[in-house]
């Protein structure tokens, strides 16, 4: 590792004995990318988070039944991975994880297993069993892929009160109150459900900077939702605007969405058309200003740089991760001729800086 270089984290598709957690080394003056380790986490470990230290990764994995949560310290200096502990994670087919800032606990979603649970860490970043299991019930209009609940992710709002969880089967967006239950335990309670467009098929959500507002994609019907937020958490819907360009006529399935650090700018990763969608923020909505090709196919993941100057595309059917750079002005992408081959690849977090 040299001094300028970052780490981050790489998830990906993978057999159960196949290397498929990925440390790289990321240059920020260039965008170019090297591997530092890897590990066979099990299969599919299709996310993965940091603990605010950045001294532990954490990555969900798809074991048959039950899911798993796998941890890994990180070495600071070379990125070597070295396991630690693991521990079930409360249902079938988790794909999505994060932790708290305090590094307390860590919330995770199980799109097949139709549930959400909360996991507390001790203060070495160890896994213990899940302190909360919700299933989800419900379906909605989509008769392939809506006819049960499926959580896809969860987040926590500004100041960690609430957890946001979109549920592409039930067409809402869960809010949980979270806390601790009576015997101080972590614990989530059901504080309101947003219901969206019959068949829109919510996936993932992003907090705007000052958190009041929150974008939220849609992988069914190609859309991204502006939600304002309310002091009790709750939400509330603005606008829904397309990701797709009007002369797409193929099918597309949306994936991931971000805020900008600047919060001028939300992307968003189409699949099928296989581009990275650039809206500009405009009062209470957004407008879709660039439409970049992701250089590959079927971008399931994408990651902004720290300094907010690079995009890094993951493109799960061509196994490469490309790199952008971001127009401070307008938002645009633009190719930097830097890339990585990665098998899989579907998710990419940051490791956190030293604290």
């Amino acid at each position: 590792m040299t001094t300028a270089e970052r780490i981050a984290a790489v998830g990906t598709y993978s057999a159960a004995t196949d290397e498929s957690v990925y440390t790289v080394a990321v240059d920020p003056d260039t965008g170019s990318m090297r591997r530092l380790d890897a590990a066979a986490a099990g299969p599919d470990p299709t996310f993965v988070t940091f603990g605010p230290s950045g001294r532990y990764l954490y990555a969900a994995v798809r074991e048959e039944e039950e899911g798993v949560v796998r941890s890994y310290a990180v070495d600071r200096d070379t990125g070597e991975l070295t396991e630690r502990d693991s521990a079930k994670s409360g249902a079938a087919a988790p794909c999505y994880c994060s932790v708290d800032e305090s590094g307390s606990v860590l919330l995770v979603a199980h799109y097949a297993g139709g549930a959400v649970s909360m996991l507390p860490l001790d203060s070495d970043g160890g896994i213990d069993s899940p302190s909360e299991v919700i299933e989800h019930h419900g379906s909605s209009v989509d008769s392939e892929r809506q006819t049960a609940p499926h959580p896809h992710s969860i987040t926590l709002g500004p100041e960690e009160r609430f957890a946001y969880v979109p549920d592409l089967g039930t067409d809402q967006v869960h809010i949980y109150a979270a806390g601790s239950d009576g015997d101080g335990a972590p614990s989530l309670s059901c504080v309101d459900a947003l219901d969206l467009a019959p068949g829109s098929g919510p996936r993932h959500l992003s907090f705007a900077p000052d958190g009041e507002r929150a974008y939220l994609i849609n992988e069914l019907d190609s859309t991204v939702t502006v939600l304002d937020r309310e002091s009790d958490g709750t939400l509330t819907e603005r606008a829904t605007v397309s990701t797709l360009s009007p002369e797409f006529e193929g099918d597309n399935k949306t994936a991931e969405i971000a805020v900008h650090p600047s919060g001028e700018f939300v992307y968003g990763s189409n699949r099928g058309l296989d581009t990275i969608v650039t809206f500009a923020v405009d009062g209470g909505t957004i407008e879709r200003v660039d439409q970049t090709p992701t250089g590959g196919e079927w971008p399931r993941h994408f990651a902004i740089g720290p300094d907010g100057e690079r995009l890094f595309a993951e493109n799960r059917h061509t196994n490469d991760i490309v790199a952008f750079d971001i127009d401070a002005e307008t938002g645009a992408l633009s190719v930097t001729g830097e890339s990585l081959s990665v098998s899989e690849p579907v998710c990419m977090q940051w490791q956190p800086d030293r604290i």
